[in-house]
């Protein structure tokens, strides 16, 4: 497993707990966590021998340092996360071994007042309020698609063969569109930011169960991990756990 946990970056008022876990089936793990400063997430990546690993580890690094030194906010959100995408598209051109290889990205920016998502792929956004479980993020793959259009049921996405085909990744294509939005940030808040080796082993009350009986927050990133290996382990398994300890800044607060 790979762990790192970071409280109170750069004095923002919130914690981060990250874990990854190669899974039970595959040879190489695939994901990446994503820390830099005030911005968290989960790279999932895809591809040929080595590709998925080269994809999801050029748009962390790409988006990383394009956020860094610059305030939060969702236009400069969309803009990293494009950024991400030139760099994977970029360097796939340039050798062909890497050739059609790409991510998703899903990542939190904390802003002084609100939470910035930026998303593209099935890596999923959720968030833990009030003793509740709401999926923050729409998954780009065939199976939602087919879901909203009215095709098939929730319940027989979960199962259908091609639940893991997705309709959007970063750097397959020269551009790409991305998803943002913008919460308000509320004290006491858990974010989990997750590949599908997660929600793809794991139904949201599995991990809103294991979420309500954490003691820790790193005790529940182990325990999520741990659930999806005994569901089956079939894929990479990487969550992120972001804990707001500050809520929105007050007037004349630093």
């Amino acid at each position: 497993m790979k762990l790192f946990q970071h409280h109170n970056p750069e004095g923002k008022n919130f914690s981060c707990v990250g874990l990854s876990d190669i899974g039970l089936v595959r040879k190489t793990n695939q994901d990446c966590l994503v820390e830099a400063g005030n911005l968290a997430g989960v790279a999932d990546g895809m591809g040929g021998h080595l590709g998925g690993e080269v994809a999801s580890a050029d748009a962390r690094d790409a988006v990383s340092a394009f956020v860094a030194d610059k305030t939060p906010g969702p236009i400069l959100l969309r803009q990293a996360i494009e950024e991400a995408n030139r760099a994977v598209y970029e360097h796939a051109k340039a050798d062909e071994a890497l050739s059609g290889m790409g991510t998703t990205l899903t990542v939190l920016w904390v802003g002084e007042s609100a939470m910035y998502l930026g998303h593209v792929g099935d890596s999923r956004c959720y968030l833990w309020r009030d003793g509740k479980l709401q999926q923050m993020s729409e998954d780009h793959s065939m199976v939602m698609e087919m879901v909203r259009l009215g095709l098939i049921t929730p319940a027989e996405a979960a199962v259908h063969p091609m639940r893991n085909v997705i309709t959007r990744a970063v750097g397959v294509d020269p551009t790409v569109e991305v998803d943002t939005a913008a919460f308000p940030r509320q004290k006491g808040d858990l974010w989990l930011i997750c590949s599908d080796g997660l929600h793809g082993m794991v139904e949201d009350e599995g991990i809103a169960e294991i979420l309500h009986s954490a003691a820790t927050d790193r005790e529940a990133a182990e325990a999520l991990v741990q659930a999806a290996l005994t569901g089956g382990g079939r894929d990479n398994v990487t969550v992120m756990l972001l804990r707001d300890e500050r809520g929105p800044a007050k007037e004349g607060d630093a």
